[in-house]
């Protein structure tokens, strides 16, 4: 039987899961890693870590499978997108990364729209300049860093860098690549008008591939390192969300996707390039050739809930330790103990500014509504439904953009809770599913790799031989009505808001 190794390269830790050609997960193992935040809205990380963590991974799960090396036919690769990997002429790591939730680059936004023109932008990369994307962060390190910069001679994405230490071979691919701001994504290649407007060398960036090209084979000495076999083929695999799609099964128009990671995103199938002109969704290439997808991204989802358990939930993390089980299955006890609504207590998840619709990086998170009789409950229920609306800001624009919906499948570490599922399904008004796999992004690249070694015909074929729905949770039509009010307020909340965020981002800047 073939084997099949997917590893995701998440902001919180490197999860690595090895497969087999059902689907079935064999075995994994989880590499943790620290953030470092050295200024508000900053986030970074070190490349060597995610490194160390990938290497230590790879092993764990080999000796855990008793699998032999060389069943094993093939390695995709899966990662946070947008992060900046600056590198030497000798390949060597120049700074710890700015990751994707930084969002110190609003000033080489305007720089990169003015000297594209914003129209123009969007016609080319899809998007309008953000926060988050590869272009600003490398234009921060340019204005502000103009020594460093001069040394830099390769720009990659998190888990392009690990394909540079597993395989020699300086790539990325499509999916992955769209979010850097470099590419004409119509036309899948990197732009040289973009290029040459900002100044940046095309030779600083990787040979770009479909998902599922080979794009080199394991060197001898990781052979040594890991328990890998050498030449063991390393496909170009996805951005996180393109491969956790794929592992969902979104490789077909009317499936889509409601993901809660660290961020949230609601991601869509597309057979055709669509747009949307006020920038507030991302169109990127999909990880399935000659496809896109769109997809809305609110920052702060499961951010919101880990920074609430980690600040206010020292008691139940430390039962949950005792009883042996996760601190947010006590939460969401805690959280089915208050009526849906949270008793009037509204939340928005602006922790790290906010993308999909507001493409604001001065946003704060907000608990309105607070009052005396409010208890931890209505909290912990008031974030969580706070991250489900946000969602829906997503969903709305995605579906007034004319993309057929006719499936809801939830994924990430929040759809594993069944409250949050249902809330979804009550807030979205209409059903959530779940597939047979959680595995999301490590599956995605796993499958994709499947296709490069010729396990699978086809990343659709893969995807039908191993995805399945597993659970099915339906809306409460009286619950979406009154959902449907405290969302409308919850989106009047930020127009409200917007120019305090403002202000209070001007007084802690001088």
């Amino acid at each position: 039987m073939a084997f099949l190794l997917g590893i995701d390269i998440g902001t919180s830790g490197t999860k690595t899961v090895l497969f087999d050609e059902a689907g079935n997960t064999v075995a994994s193992a989880l590499g943790e890693y620290p953030l470092y935040q050295p200024e508000i809205g900053w986030a970074e990380q070190d490349p060597e870590d995610w490194w160390n963590a990938v290497c230590k991974t790879i092993s764990e799960v080999i000796a855990k499978s008793g699998v032999n090396a060389e069943d094993i036919k093939g390695i995709g690769l899966s990662g946070q997108m947008h992060g900046a990997v600056l590198l030497d002429k000798n390949d060597n790591v120049l700074r710890k990364s700015i990751i994707w939730c930084d969002q110190r680059s609003s000033a080489e936004c305007n720089q990169i729209t003015s000297l594209i023109g914003k129209e123009r932008l969007i016609a080319i990369t899809a998007n309008p300049a953000l926060t988050g994307f590869t272009a600003s962060k490398v234009m921060w390190v340019k204005n502000n860093e103009p020594e460093l910069f001069e040394k830099v001679k390769r720009i990659l994405l998190p888990k392009d860098y690990i394909r540079l230490r597993l395989t020699g071979e300086f790539a990325t691919e499509v999916s992955d690549a769209s979010g850097m701001q470099f590419m004409d994504i119509p036309a899948r290649k990197w732009s040289d008008d973009v290029l040459g407007k900002l100044g940046i060398d095309k030779s600083m960036l990787g040979k770009l591939y479909e998902s599922q090209e080979v794009t080199g084979k394991v060197t001898k000495q990781v052979a040594q390192l890991t328990g890998l076999k050498e030449g063991t083929p390393v496909v170009g695999g996805a951005g996180d969300q393109a491969a956790g799609a794929v592992g969902n099964g979104i490789v077909k128009p009317g499936v889509i996707s409601s993901t809660i990671g660290t961020s949230g995103v609601v991601f869509a199938y597309s057979d055709k390039v669509t747009i949307d002109p006020e920038g507030r969704v991302h169109t990127f290439c999909h990880a399935v050739p000659n496809t896109w997808h769109v997809m809305g991204v609110t920052q702060g989802a499961g951010l919101s809930l880990k920074w609430y358990r980690d600040n206010f939930c020292i008691e139940e993390k430390r039962t949950a330790e005792l009883m042996k089980v996760d601190p947010y299955v006590l939460m969401d006890e805690e959280a089915l103990k208050t009526e849906p609504g949270s008793n009037g207590l509204i939340y928005l998840p602006y922790l790290m500014g906010e993308r999909t619709p507001h493409l604001d990086p001065n946003a704060k998170g907000v608990f309105f509504g607070l009052s005396a009789k409010h208890e931890k409950p209505e909290m912990i229920r008031a974030v969580m439904e706070g991250v489900v609306y946000s969602l829906r800001d997503c969903l709305e624009i995605i579906k007034g953009m004319g993309i057929e919906i006719n499936e809801v499948r939830a994924s990430g570490g929040g759809g594993k809770s069944k409250l949050w599922r249902q809330m979804q399904a009550d807030v979205f008004g209409t059903s959530i599913n779940t597939i047979n796999s959680s595995e999301g992004p490590a599956l995605g690249v796993a499958l994709l790799a499947g296709v490069g070694a010729g396990v699978y015909g086809s990343v659709a074929q893969a995807c039908d031989a191993t995805i399945k729905v597993k659970t099915s949770q339906s809306f409460d039509q009286g619950l979406f009505e009154k959902y449907s009010k405290f969302y409308g307020l919850y989106r009047r909340l930020y127009t409200s808001l917007k120019s305090d965020f403002s202000d209070l981002a001007k007084i802690l800047n001088t």
